[in-house]
């Protein structure tokens, strides 16, 4: 089997804020074969650079389109073609947008793969250890504090046992802050897991100060509070914070996940399929169960993404909850005809081939962005 064609699709809302939500726009990825098969891919970066990245006409011999890179190549040979691919983007792509498009690309060799070998790609990966998880609801914290009473109110009336609340007006203030985790716990109730994604808004001794403080409302983590390069940062809030830290959803490489367990002491791993990949969530799975760790996805995008996570974590050990977003676009839950419905709250993993999604043509051709 050969790879005949690598597209990048970009789509994107007619009206598209600053808000802090990854469900505005998207990039899919579809590989073509001579064998008839598609596998697809979805990446969660700068849609319109993903797509520059893959069209990239030739440069020179380390510095190439990722699509000039895997015309001919062998796409059960995942691994041989992260190489070609990390190859052609030596000077350009190693980080940053240039390894999401990977990642994309490498959810989509996989979706190939399960389809040629008629299995879930959980299986691939000598899974699963689990066939389901439970779901927490992921959301933005409410503008104020009242309407995030009534977010968390109106979420667990859903059934969600878990609810995290993320970015928004976090940062603005000690009080402010405060008052945002004590309306969310008092809408959810006791009962419901509240978790807490402040969002990149303090270094580590005002994010120790508000761990101590949510710590009384009972908060299941607190995620991303410090800047991704801050490792040390991460290992000295780790060591003091009353509560779990969380991070690991902007890195992409195997060594930047490792330096966040090794030196910053995280207690969750979050690695992202669309910025990492399924081969590198994998990994960093494995590696986090190996350091009495744990690990859990990261998805604010459509369908792809959802079951790229579900795949990846049920091929490693101790997959607990499931990031679930809640976010209301098309873009999330029209893409795919798949819906994962969360059922007594939680989510299954995918039994068809491959991915076991299939894209809704209809969607994607109302959202395209035209090259």
């Amino acid at each position: 089997m050969k790879i005949t064609a690598v597209h990048a699709h970009v789509l994107r809302l007619p009206e598209v804020s600053a808000i802090c939500e990854g469900t505005q726009d998207t990039c899919l990825i579809q590989i073509e074969t001579d064998a008839g098969i598609t596998g697809w891919g979805e990446v969660d970066s700068c849609p319109s650079v993903v797509k520059a990245v893959i069209e990239a006409p030739l440069s020179h011999q380390i510095c190439n389109g990722l699509a000039n890179a895997l015309i001919g190549a062998d796409p059960l040979a995942v691994e041989a073609c992260m190489a070609h691919m990390d190859a052609a983007a030596n000077y350009y792509g190693r980080v940053g947008v240039g390894a999401h498009a990977m990642a994309g690309i490498n959810q989509a060799l996989w979706d190939i793969a399960g389809k040629a070998h008629d299995a879930p790609i959980y299986q691939l990966f000598g899974g699963p250890f689990n066939r389901s998880f439970r779901a927490y609801c992921s959301i933005l914290f409410g503008d104020t504090p009242e309407a995030t009473y009534e977010l968390a109110r109106r979420h667990a009336d859903m059934g969600f046992t878990a609810i995290k609340f993320g970015w928004g007006p976090m940062g603005q203030s000690e009080t402010h802050d405060i008052a945002l985790v004590r309306e969310a716990r008092r809408g959810a109730g006791e009962d419901v897991d509240i978790l807490v994604d402040a969002g990149q808004v303090w270094d580590w001794k005002t994010a120790l100060q508000r761990a101590e403080s949510f710590a009384e409302y009972d908060i299941f983590w607190l995620e991303e509070p410090l800047h991704p390069q801050d490792v040390a940062g991460y290992a000295q809030l780790s060591a003091a914070s009353p509560v779990p830290i969380a991070t690991g959803e902007a890195e992409s490489n195997l060594t930047d996940f490792e330096r966040l367990l090794t030196e910053g002491e995280i207690d969750w791993v979050q690695p992202d399929p669309g910025r990492c990949g399924i081969s590198n969530m994998v990994a960093v799975g494995r590696m986090a169960h190996k350091m009495h760790r744990k690990v859990v996805n990261h998805s604010f995008k459509s369908g792809i993404t959802i079951a790229a996570s579900l795949h990846g974590l049920a091929a490693v050990p101790h997959g607990e909850i499931f990031e679930y977003c809640m976010a209301d676009s098309p873009l999330r839950h029209e893409l795919t005809h798949e819906k994962f419905e969360v059922l007594d709250g939680y989510v299954r993993v995918p039994e068809s081939p491959g991915l076991g999604i299939t894209v809704n043509e209809t969607t994607l051709e109302k959202y395209l962005v035209s090259s």
